[in-house]
């Protein structure tokens, strides 16, 4: 569930391992570029931080974050 902290959206993700972890920061990121909006992100082994804020509308949440995060849900994880 994403959490609004700080004028950002935040979501913590765990996983079985590291390479689940990575895989889906992977997946994160080709949707992350397709949308030209890039998202602050922490990786610890099997634990995955991610934080999306609008840095161009000084530092809080659009519809653009929402979007990012709709599509990071919609991934099989």
């Amino acid at each position: 569930m994403w959490q609004e902290i700080d004028h950002q959206l935040y979501r913590k993700f765990i996983f079985a391992n590291f390479s689940e972890a990575f895989a889906f920061m992977t997946r994160v990121a080709l949707i992350a570029e397709s949308a030209n909006h890039h998202p602050t992100w922490k990786n610890t082994y099997n634990k995955v931080e991610i934080w999306l804020t609008t840095h161009d509308s000084g530092d809080t949440i659009t519809d653009k974050d929402r979007q990012v995060a709709k599509a990071i849900d919609q991934l099989d994880i």
